[in-house]
């Protein structure tokens, strides 16, 4: 652990006590939503929170104390959270910032996660490891939501997993006792289709100590397909049995176009299967992906097939390769050998088809990666040998928002592409070697390597195709590459209109005049 990791954390330990000093000033208002299980959809429901506050006139904000996620998100000064806060953020209309994610866990192997604090990479540890930090980083997190209520009027807190882990009770900063030292309301939502969503529910209230049952103040049912009356009888003896009552039942939502908390889940399966695929992509299923959620709007595309592949006779013949990022490199690199992908990529690269690779997916394609300290697994491992380029990691991790421009001259390097970059290790042309341009500038720096032909690319630029000028420039020069038509593009809807769809949503099967009551606050729900 850095000097400078130890420093930041005793600051926000002391803000603690700053922010308890100052309890004399009003403090926003808190609703925590925390579920069943993870995926019961807490992080959807926090969204549609705080984008209902929002539209009433509220200042609100987004608050997960601990998040464990590969999918990360670049604040505006650099430092690293969880995707969904960042898209949580976006609903509240606001800037993300540390704050909303104090805690954020990157798992990189089995058993080790790294750990980033308030956006900075604090250190690596095991489980065991990591629950002898909370004492550590419990100030941390009080002192983050303590500075967002002193900064909102309302702050809405979402939860992890189970608060019924009684295994894990003890060391406890992100569930129940978050909402203790915010005195919270809590909304305890459960997802249907995992089945035996009453157990779950009474389950959860009934492993909690008598205080923490006492928070609970009502249930959400998730992801219901029917009628919903079938389920009123259950609601009755659920409320006679904890005394909570059940204030919505929110049906299924397709919501693949929002930002995946999770990018494992999201490409467990291969999306957007057409009738007739024109375009086929095979993005590689990387044991430690990273930020794979930044292909959903490619397989949203008309035309266009993305697959998830494990295994070198999944591939066939595709029209573009993507390697995404990941958060262990070498161990991933080793994986696409075992699988047999690293000499399947090279014989369609020979063959002409297109590779992309993101990130780690960059540093694989190059001749060598180098970690002498040991950042990921201390080594030397040979690439793809795709790229002439070679990788070192150190120990500094570069956590940064830019803006790119397409190097070639045309229309799209008239465009400001926005993205992100999260990565260790730099990585360099080897000297002499023949390179096609840099795909992509950043200020007055060439980022990014292609190949003599053009047709293997790599870059550091996370969110890339989220750029919807850009998207489609791919798509339509893969299409004429291929001598296919695809089908006419409908404009598809953006983050904020499908915001503000779940917040209708919400808005329309959740009893609104009962968070109200618990919040103290008035008019939410209301459209401006």
């Amino acid at each position: 652990m850095s000097t400078n990791a130890d420093a930041s954390v005793a600051r926000n330990a002391a803000s603690v006590d700053t922010a308890a000093m100052s309890r004399s000033l009003p403090l926003g208002r808190v609703l925590m939503v925390q579920g069943t299980s993870s995926h019961a959809g807490k992080s959807t429901l926090v969204a549609a929170f705080c984008r209902l506050f929002a539209n009433a006139g509220y200042r609100v904000a987004p608050f997960k104390a601990q998040n464990m996620s590969n999918n990360a998100a670049v604040t505006d000064d650099g430092g690293e959270v969880g995707r969904a806060q960042a898209m949580q953020a976006t609903a509240a209309r606001v800037a993300v910032t540390v704050d909303m994610n104090p805690v954020l866990l990157k798992p990189q192997s089995d058993r080790t996660s790294q750990i980033v604090v308030l956006g900075r990479v604090y250190r690596t540890a095991d489980a065991v490891g990591f629950y002898g930090l909370k004492h550590e980083l419990w100030p941390v997190v009080a002192g983050a939501l303590d500075r967002l209520r002193a900064a909102y009027d309302v702050v809405v807190i979402e939860g992890a997993g189970s608060p019924a882990e009684i295994n894990l009770a003890q060391y406890d900063i992100v569930n129940m006792r978050v909402a203790a030292h915010a005195d919270a309301p809590v909304i305890v939502v459960g997802d249907i289709e995992r089945g035996g969503v009453f157990a779950s529910l009474y389950g959860t209230v009934m492993l909690l100590p008598d205080d923490d049952r006492a928070r609970i103040r009502g249930f959400i049912i998730n992801k219901f397909r029917g009628d919903p009356s079938l389920l009123d009888p259950g609601f009755a003896m659920l409320e006679r049995r904890t005394g909570v009552p059940t204030l919505g039942v929110l049906p299924y939502l397709d919501l693949s176009r929002l930002p995946a908390e999770d990018g494992v889940e999201w490409g467990a399966g291969n999306q957007n299967a057409h009738d007739q695929t024109l375009i086929d992509v095979a993005v590689m299923r990387l044991p430690r992906v990273a930020n794979l959620d930044e292909f959903q709007p490619l397989a949203a595309e008309p035309g266009v097939h993305v697959r998830f592949i494990g295994d070198a006779a999944e591939l066939g013949a595709p029209d573009l390769i993507i390697i995404p990022g990941t958060k262990s490199t070498l161990a991933d690199l080793a994986w696409l050998r075992e699988q047999g992908l690293d000499a399947a990529i090279a014989a369609r690269a020979a063959q002409r088809t297109p590779v992309i690779g993101i990130c780690g997916g960059f540093q694989m394609l190059g001749t060598r990666i180098v970690d002498e300290q040991g950042a990921e697994a201390q080594g030397d491992m040979p690439g793809l040998g795709l790229l002439p380029v070679t990788t070192v990691f150190s120990s500094d991790k570069v956590t940064r928002r830019v803006t790119a421009h397409v190097a070639r001259p045309g229309p799209l390097a008239e465009i400001a592409l926005d993205g992100y970059e999260i990565h260790m290790g730099r990585t360099e042309s080897i000297p002499g070697a023949l390179l096609g341009d840099s795909p992509f500038v950043v200020g007055d720096r060439p980022e990014g390597v292609c190949s003599a032909d053009g047709l293997v690319a790599g870059t550091y630029i996370h969110g890339l195709l989220e750029n919807p000028p850009l998207l489609h420039a791919l798509v339509v020069a893969l299409a004429k590459r291929k001598g296919v038509h695809l089908p006419d593009r409908v404009q598809p809807a953006t983050i904020d209109a499908e915001l503000d769809r779940l917040a209708s949503l919400v808005r329309e099967n959740v009893d609104m005049q009962a968070i109200a009551e618990m919040t103290g606050l008035t008019a939410i729900g209301r459209t401006q």
